[in-house]
């Protein structure tokens, strides 16, 4: 068996950066090192373990599963020290170096982008990226400092930090009022053309509170579909239907007179926005400096 004291654990960042970057040849140039040098840092530790780490063949290479274990476990190691190192550099200056921040792609546009900009002015030194996809995004993976997630959460390995919350409102374009005649109360929407989100679980079901909290579940019948809140608001512009939307994406379409909230005593229930980052005692300066400026952004807002 072997013990810490016997690895080298230079060679635990060679191997991380293999493994993310895909290749030895890869990982030397990231790392500003010889192939020849990464080949054997990895011959080494292979070595020092015992074990194979990584298959590789003529077309591709693949983790075996002590290459995973050791993989994750060098990634934790590797970015607690880059946190102390962060910590350590930001007590005495201004904060320095990359940061990777995921978001869902309207959030991120509407409301993530421009607070990072505020605070990469803030930080100059602060090299800030931000990835937006509504698909789900492995922190780890993906090399995710901290990603901003929408709704309840489910990842019980990640720490998180609550933003704020939003709603969705009951919406339509006055072109599509003015063609369709709507029910006298929400529970008539169920005959009125509507546009569904595909990626959520019930597209087509709509959960709706109330004044005094009354409830009210709503299955409509299906006018246009799409895969993103984006091309949702966008059809709902258009008069394809009506939607059920984000507050913070459609309060200016609203205020403008291109949507119209119908039933506005009636809307989504309440969900959170929520910052989350990898396990750790506390969050690194620069994801704290990230969630602190959105909560600033979205306490300007309101």
């Amino acid at each position: 068996m072997p013990e810490l004291r016997d690895i080298n654990l230079n060679r635990l960042l060679v191997f991380a950066t293999v493994v993310e970057a895909g290749s030895l040849s890869a990982a030397a140039e990231r790392l500003g090192l010889a192939k020849t040098m990464v080949s054997t840092h990895m011959q080494r530790l292979e070595a020092e373990v015992g074990t194979t780490l990584i298959v590789r063949t003529t077309r591709r290479s693949h983790l075996t599963e002590a290459g995973q274990t050791l993989y994750e476990a060098s990634r934790a190691c590797l970015r607690t020290a880059s946190d102390a190192l962060t910590a350590i550099s930001s007590a005495s200056g201004p904060l320095r170096g990359a940061v990777r921040v995921a978001s869902p792609i309207d959030y991120g546009a509407l409301v993530v982008a421009p607070a990072l900009v505020a605070l990469q002015r803030a930080q100059p030194q602060l090299a800030i990226e931000l990835v937006c996809g509504d698909g789900y995004v492995d922190l780890v993976a993906e090399r995710i400092d901290v990603a901003i997630r929408l709704g309840n959460l489910k990842d019980s390995s990640y720490r998180s930090a609550r933003l704020g919350q939003y709603l969705r409102w009951l919406v339509a374009s006055p072109e599509f009022l003015a063609d369709h005649k709507l029910p006298r109360s929400p529970s008539g929407l169920d005959e009125v053309p509507f546009v569904a989100l595909s990626t959520i679980a019930h597209p087509y079901t709509l959960s709706l509170i109330g004044a005094a909290g009354r409830r009210l579940t709503v299955r409509c019948k299906r006018a246009f579909v799409a895969n993103t809140a984006t091309a949702c608001r966008a059809a709902t512009l258009a008069g394809a239907g009506f939607g059920l939307l984000t507050d913070f994406s459609i309060a200016d379409d609203v205020a403008a007179g291109r949507l119209v909230r119908v039933f506005p005593s009636w809307a989504g229930e309440p969900a959170a926005i929520q910052a989350v980052y990898p396990l750790a005692r506390q969050p690194s300066p620069k994801v704290a400096a990230i969630v602190d400026a959105l909560k600033s952004h979205l306490s300007a807002r309101r």
